[in-house]
């Protein structure tokens, strides 16, 4: 079981069908809806602000999610939360994908279908426009994403749906084999390939 504590009396709400890694911390004001992925050592802290976490969104390792009292930090519906980024007081709209240890500031909002590349800074009070691509430090909008670029970037979103289901269903701690058995099987997830590959290959 995940790690979940209330405070002042609020305790954090987990839809049945969602998946929270029993490494994560949640605490206080945390919604999270159906289908999502919470991922291990994740840190959804609504002990100031309230933190929801819309349907099939998935927050990878390591991230945090927190913000000011009175202000909400959502991830909405369908984004997909790097490893190691941080959410503080944002709004991430639906089907945005936000890089790996990115840090988007407080009230910035980053539109539909948008992609802030790993490592940017999303400053307070920016927006990023929907079907957009941002990067640096500060974040600066570098161009619009392709059709392209935007089935990739909603293709890899159902894997996680599909790995919140995968995690309930199949993964138990277990003791760790001492070598490597013969034959050993790999996890074989078909398609899925990364957006540099996929550029390479198309040109």
């Amino acid at each position: 079981m995940p790690r979940v504590y209330a405070i002042d009396g609020i305790v954090p709400v987990v839809e049945p069908s969602a998946f929270v890694h029993p490494s994560a911390v949640l605490i206080g004001d945390v919604i999270v809806a159906a289908r999502a992925y919470i991922g291990p050592c994740a840190s959804l802290r609504g002990d100031f602000g309230r933190i929801v976490v819309e349907e099939g969104a998935n927050i990878q390792d390591s991230c945090t999610l927190h913000g000011f009292p009175g202000k909400d930090t959502v991830a909405g519906a369908e984004t997909t939360i790097g490893h190691g980024a941080i959410l503080h007081g944002c709004v991430v709209r639906r089907g945005a994908l936000i890089g790996m240890n990115c840090v988007i500031n407080d009230n910035a909002e980053i539109g539909e279908d948008a992609v802030v590349a790993a490592l940017a800074f999303v400053k307070a009070e920016a927006r990023i426009p929907a079907r957009s691509l941002a990067a640096g430090i500060p974040a600066r909008v570098l161009r619009e994403l392709s059709e392209e670029e935007i089935r990739w970037k909603r293709d890899n979103m159902a894997l996680y749906q599909q790995l919140a289901v995968r995690s309930a269903t199949t993964m138990k701690e277990v003791e760790a084999l001492t070598r490597v058995e013969p034959g050993r099987r790999r996890i074989d997830i078909p398609g899925s390939i990364p957006l540099s590959e996929l550029k390479r290959k198309h040109g």
